[in-house]
């Protein structure tokens, strides 16, 4: 798609977007299922039209490709600060809490002590998380793993919700787009052959069918992945959930406080090292991406929640498996301001607007952890320092969420 029409495309949809009423409902739910569809190559000239968001599934579901391998790059040598608040942070550990939990614990939650500790990531390179800078915390409450299918599908049958990704589309909401083209759907993984990892939409398909139920295509279930991680998942599908369930979506200062497990800026979420002893910590993409996943830590998708071992604070899969929703908005400044308070921020809950500068008129919100698609080959962001971003209205095979709750 060419550059003028993709911006012409993309002016189109935030003008639809200023509709108020039913009808801006309406399209904020379908949008999702769209945004992609016109995004990806594979939906052809046609759906391209639908709308023009070219890079937002690239940066929804998959990591930066030109930053240094976490496996390659260690910690025996020391990160160079990018500015005085990186140099102060290096020296404070981290302060745990030893506050007791006020409860008995929830069903399937564990108790984060808060405390105070230096939020950041250990790479230069990822600009937008430097630098460091410190940020002190209350205790809370957070799923110990991330939503699966089973728990997903109570939701679903207490309730009757239907996810953004099932949601039939509206031609009055589409003017000018082929009715064939206004199906529901998602973005799904497709291995593919490459000799570049330059152009994103080759590995990505738009999957007429493909949701939280069905989330390789309509022609695949959930039968045997009860326990992996709920995928196909929107901002708004888990903001649901979680006031069905009595909680919330985690800040990204609690997420990255909890993946952290009480470790102090270390490169993964359990330490240094990726592999160590030999044994997966996470699940990863091994092979060669995007063509060849191996599976040699066991899976070549979602695996089921809990499988690898759980971090300091009883937590599994903090890194690797699904990307998760947070609830912050996305600024790429956002840490720079915060370290130039030169100040404690006590229990941030993000700024108050988005700016992305790739995409500086789409809001975006945190995504953290990482996925079974990160590789030292293209994907970094699985450490607890790094960040990811997408817009709330676009879910992939390879997002998901796990719930917070605030301690009473």
């Amino acid at each position: 798609m060419k550059k003028t029409t993709k911006s012409k495309a993309r002016s189109n949809v935030k003008q639809r977007r200023n509709l108020t009423g039913r009808k801006m409902s309406l399209l904020l739910a379908t949008l999702g299922c769209l945004v992609i569809a016109g995004s990806l190559y594979a939906i052809g000239r046609s759906r391209s039209q639908v709308t023009s968001a070219a890079n937002t599934a690239a940066e929804s579901t998959h990591c930066d490709s030109g930053i240094a391998s976490p496996r390659a790059a260690h910690h025996a040598q020391p990160v160079e600060p990018i500015g005085p608040a990186d140099a102060n942070a290096e020296a404070l550990a981290p302060v745990i809490s030893e506050a007791k939990a006020p409860e008995a614990a929830p069903d399937g939650m564990v108790w984060i002590p808060g405390g105070e500790f230096s939020m950041g990531c250990e790479d230069a390179e990822m600009r937008d998380a430097r630098p460091f800078h410190r940020v002190a915390l209350d205790g809370f409450w957070m799923d110990q793993t991330e939503v699966t299918n089973e728990e997903f599908a109570r939701f679903v049958k207490a309730t009757g919700y239907i996810t953004v990704a099932e949601r039939q589309l509206d031609a009055k909401d589409f003017p000018g787009v082929p009715a064939e083209n206004l199906v529901p759907g998602s973005a799904v993984f497709t291995p593919t052959k490459t000799d570049t990892l330059r152009n994103h939409y080759q590995w990505w398909r738009y999957i007429a069918g493909a949701n939280w139920r069905h989330p390789e295509g309509p022609e695949s279930d959930l039968k045997g992945k009860e326990k992996h991680p709920v995928v196909h998942i929107v901002y708004e599908d888990a903001e649901a959930y979680a006031k069905w369930a009595g909680k919330r979506l985690p800040t990204e200062a609690e997420f990255e406080f909890a993946a952290r497990g009480g470790l102090d800026r270390k490169r993964f979420a359990w330490g240094d090292e990726f592999k160590p002893g030999g044994k997966f910590q996470a699940n990863t993409f091994q092979g060669h991406f995007p063509e060849t996943n191996t599976g040699a830590d066991g899976f070549a998708g979602t695996a089921p929640v809990a499988t690898f071992t759980s971090n300091g604070f009883g937590l599994f899969d903090m890194a690797g498996n699904v990307w998760e929703w947070t609830s912050d908005w996305y600024r790429s400044d956002y840490y720079q301001t915060l370290a130039a308070t030169r100040q404690v921020a006590r229990n941030p809950q993000g700024p108050s607007d988005s700016l992305d500068p790739a995409e500086p008129t789409v809001k975006k919100r945190v995504h953290k952890g990482g996925s079974f698609l990160c590789t030292d080959e293209y994907c970094t962001r699985y450490m607890p320092g790094a960040r990811g971003k997408g817009e709330p209205d676009i879910g992939a095979s390879n997002l998901g969420f796990r719930c917070a709750r605030s301690a009473k």
